[in-house]
Parts: structure tokens; C-alpha cells; sequence
């Protein structure tokens, strides 16, 4: 069964100018299949109106699927490196990601989901990156 939920999402990057994104917003979760599922629409805070972002979450890892003005599809495991596309109203851009640690504490009543990785875009130096994204039922 849907519940209707608060998710806040933080995302802090560190670099020469720290960087710190924080979006509250409605959204639903459940559980299918033995998995979780956070399912929210992005506002204009995080730049990409008009997106649904979908987090899947399992036991060791969680996939972030965005859809819309935005679209990409990101798996985040522990010691996990990967290249994937990300699609944005102003182009693709092909981004690296290299997870450093992950923290994962979700069961049916919500949680929190903790991820550091390093974040590059094509070639070019990356970015330390920490995401935290909490799950309150209402």
C-alpha cells in the first residue's frame, strides 16, 4: 500500500565553493517485492522541475531514476564505480561516480539513506559529493 510521506533530500558538494542543496517535499512510499520505493516530483529548488525522481531500496544499495526534464538512471553500492548518462534540458552529459560509502536504514515505517561519493563530468575533476535523503510517513 502507497503512504503518503516527507521526503527530505540534502545534497552537499565539497570543492572550491561548497554547495549545499535541501528539498522538502510530498511524496509516497512503499514496499513491493521485498524492496522500498520513494517516489517524488523535483521542484524548481533542485533545478529540475518537471521530473519524477524514483529511489529503489535494497538491502546493500539504492538506484535513483529520474524521469522527465531530467532523466538518468544512477546505482549507488558501496565501492561501486560507474559511467551513465545524464540527460538534462540543456544536453547529455556523461558523469562518473564512485561510491565511497553508503548507509542504508529504510524498513515500512521509512528512514534514512546516507551516500559520500566522488561525482565527475566527463574528464574533468571530481566533486566530493555527500547525499542524505529522509523518509517521514505522515
Amino acid at each position: 500500500m502507497k503512504k503518503s510521506a516527507v521526503i527530505s533530500v540534502v545534497s552537499k558538494q565539497s570543492g572550491n565553493d561548497e554547495e549545499k542543496i535541501e528539498v522538502v517535499t510530498p511524496g509516497v512510499f512503499y514496499e513491493k517485492d521485498g524492496k522500498f520505493y520513494v517516489i517524488y516530483e523535483e521542484t524548481e529548488i533542485s533545478g529540475m522541475q518537471g521530473t519524477r525522481t524514483t529511489i529503489k531500496v535494497e538491502e546493500d544499495q539504492f538506484t535513483l531514476i529520474r524521469k522527465g526534464t531530467t532523466n538518468t538512471r544512477m546505482l549507488f553500492k558501496e565501492k561501486h564505480n560507474d559511467f551513465i548518462m545524464y540527460q538534462t534540458p540543456h544536453g547529455m552529459l556523461q558523469l562518473s561516480i564512485n561510491i565511497k560509502k553508503l548507509s542504508i536504514d529504510v524498513d515500512e515505517n521509512g528512514g534514512n539513506i546516507e551516500a559520500v561519493y566522488n561525482m565527475g563530468i566527463s574528464g574533468e575533476e571530481s566533486i566530493r559529493t555527500e547525499l542524505n535523503v529522509k523518509i517521514k510517513l505522515q
